[in-house]
């Protein structure tokens, strides 16, 4: 039996770069939509390519307000976008990727700034 293997991808952002909420002219949404993709793209190259994987978006943050986790899931999307650029998989669809739902974690202020981070788990 082998070892699957796992992942921690670190982003450039505090806060979700796409929500469900936003609302914006859709030339503005695309431009951030390949934004995202090309960072999720840079950042996942050093991984190699997966048969099949596990995805979770984690939003890391430093206060109590309510937060509505499926609010982020386009961000998700866009960066599981990016892996598929990337050429972990061929595309991301359930028989290539697993998108697990997003999860908000509170951590202390000591921790740092507010970040997202992206779990990929090889399957």
């Amino acid at each position: 039996m082998s070892v699957k293997q796992s992942w921690l991808i670190n982003f450039p952002y505090e806060r979700p770069p796409l929500t469900s909420n936003q609302r914006m002219h859709w030339g503005q949404k695309m431009t951030l939509t390949r934004k995202v993709r090309r960072v999720a793209a840079k950042e996942s190259a050093h991984i190699p390519a997966l048969g099949k994987c596990r995805v979770q978006l984690v939003w890391l943050v430093l206060d109590n307000r309510r937060r509505d986790v499926d609010n982020v899931v386009p961000t998700l999307k866009a960066m599981c976008d990016g892996l598929v650029d990337a050429g972990l998989v061929p595309d991301d669809t359930p028989e290539y990727m697993m998108k697990l739902m997003p999860v908000i974690h509170k951590v202390d202020r000591e921790f740092g700034p507010a970040k997202l981070q992206l779990i990929i788990e090889e399957m």
